[in-house]
């Protein structure tokens, strides 16, 4: 059975008046630069369930790009018409909860969702206005999170940050590559930041395979050595997680194969350093890949690649449906 985590949804109402006076796709852009690319296959899930269909997807979780960072208003208008647009898919398309996690009614939000609409989890960006993830006023939506038995979908923020925009100010660098560090940062910040030693039941889906962080792991753990790089003891810069990296990669943490235009190679990087299952299957669609032809390509070079077989069979049949399927059961235990 193959999940999908990473596939996409916006509302109608919030994509068209982004699209040209003949309907036509549009690039939105802030002020900053390119955010998003708006097209009618982001409401269409007729298109959604053919392309599954086409690729053997059998099942999809579905994030909106308009509410992983929003006010409650918004985040309560995808939530609903979410639920709305998804029945008669025969529960192949399943919904995850957007709210406001920095804030009392984001709580309020998740437990909505988990009670009237039965989704299985949430998505959030890396960032929450002036929040990152491992900053204390999120405790209590992870906290519900864990009680419920609820995943969480971390997908890269859409818009540069302030600071940044000198940086990212040409070549569409922040959606190309400033993305994946907003993932590698977001993925320190959980672990560095104490998030799943507060939260040691927490499970956490991280996009891009976590920003392409496999590859400089090594650096990562020189500077995790503390005293090594001469910031022991530094309220600030010097936190020593209760575990190292790996334990919190084997039971915390995992990695989706989305936002790489179906890059085999970069699933083999991640291999090296991730256990085998804890990576997941997700396209993106319909953001880069858009098409069934391009979905199908993507699980067919997957499952006819060299990878250990062992790691094919996790990504495309096993891991997924195992992930929920835990988390089923710590919902009927709780």
């Amino acid at each position: 059975m193959i999940v999908d985590f990473h596939i996409h949804y916006t509302p109608e109402q919030l994509v068209r008046p982004h699209l040209d006076a003949s309907g036509k796709p549009r690039m939105g852009y802030n002020e900053k630069g390119p955010e998003y690319f708006y097209h009618e296959g982001l409401y269409r899930l007729d298109r959604h369930v053919e392309c599954m269909d086409a690729a053997g997807v059998d099942m999809a979780t579905l994030s909106s790009g308009a509410a992983m960072d929003a006010d409650l208003d918004r985040c309560r208008l995808v939530n609903d018409q979410l639920a709305k647009d998804i029945p008669g898919y025969g529960g192949r398309l399943v919904g995850l909860a957007h709210a406001p996690a920095t804030e009392p009614a984001g709580v309020s939000e998740l437990i909505r969702c988990r009670d009237e609409y039965g989704y299985p989890g949430a998505a959030l960006a890396t960032r929450l206005g002036t929040h990152k993830l491992d900053h204390p006023a999120l405790d209590p939506f992870y906290d519900q999170l864990q009680a419920s038995g609820m995943f969480l979908f971390v997908h890269p923020a859409l818009k540069a940050p302030s600071y940044a925009a000198e940086i990212y100010d040409a070549h569409d660098l922040y959606r190309c590559v400033g993305r994946e560090h907003e993932l590698v940062t977001a993925t320190l910040r959980l672990i560095w930041g104490g998030v799943f030693d507060r939260h040691p039941e927490l499970q956490v889906v991280m996009s891009h395979l976590g920003g392409g962080i496999a590859a400089i792991l090594d650096r990562v753990r020189g500077y995790g050595e503390r005293q090594h790089m001469g910031v022991g003891g530094d309220a600030t810069h010097g936190h020593v997680p209760d575990h190292p990296l790996e334990y919190y990669f084997a039971n915390n943490m995992y990695f989706d194969t989305g936002g790489l235009f179906g890059s085999v190679p970069a699933i083999r990087a991640a291999l090296a350093e991730f256990p085998e299952n804890r990576i997941v299957f997700g396209s993106d669609y319909p953001a880069e890949i858009r098409d069934a032809a391009s979905l199908t390509r993507f699980v067919e070079q997957v499952r006819s690649s060299n990878l250990p077989p062992s790691a094919i069979e996790g990504i495309l049949h096993d891991n997924g449906p195992a992930l929920l399927k835990s988390l089923k059961a710590a919902r009927a235990a709780a």
